[in-house]
């Protein structure tokens, strides 16, 4: 058996397969040493324990869905990010099956604080992304926010709505898209 693997990158390339195959049952130190053909003891070079795997598995399936570094283009309109948001969400629930909402509750029932923390980057994450096409989208409409309601709360609004969506396993965008639209921008000019 290789005692080397080639990077944490090649473990967690892993693990998400697994995740993909056989669920989240089936990521666990062994099993991920066996299918990535090295010791026990390799694996823990680079974690520490079952939860430290869990939590970076997470954490890359995280980045796998929602790569907005990844993309191309950038959007030119925030509708067009949420949007694509949904349609990842679906894709990653079509990738992971049971992702949303099996990994919550590892994090509820095991280590919260590392896993809540993570969870918690990866929204925030989500949000700044969200708050910059918002920000750079030059069709909005200049008086669609004031001192109360300001970009930065709309983007919380539809980041509620969109956590909303992955808790119920519905992926259709167009009820928060019809909102988006009458709220921010002028009637279809985009």
């Amino acid at each position: 058996m290789n005692t080397v693997i080639t990077s944490k990158e090649a473990i967690l390339d892993k693990s998400r397969q697994l995740v993909t195959q056989q669920g989240w049952s089936a990521v666990n130190i062994r099993s991920v040493a066996a299918a990535c053909g090295v010791s026990v003891g390799s694996i823990y070079n680079y974690f520490t324990s079952k939860s430290d795997l869990i939590t970076a598995t997470v954490e890359s399936i995280w980045r796998d869905i929602f790569h907005f570094s990844e993309r191309e283009t950038r959007f030119e309109h925030f509708s067009e990010c949420v949007d694509w948001i949904f349609d990842s969400m679906k894709k990653g629930s079509e990738n992971y099956p049971g992702f949303f909402s099996s990994h919550s509750m590892h994090f509820l029932s095991g280590d919260k604080t590392d896993g809540q923390q993570m969870m918690a980057q990866s929204w925030q994450h989500i949000q700044m992304e969200l708050l910059s096409v918002l920000e750079g989208d030059s069709a909005v409409r200049p008086d669609a926010f004031d001192q109360t309601f300001t970009p930065q709360k709309f983007v919380e609004l539809i980041f509620s709505l969109i956590v909303s969506a992955l808790l119920r396993q519905n992926y259709d965008s167009g009820s928060v898209m019809q909102l988006i639209d009458r709220v921010i921008y002028y009637t279809h000019d985009r």
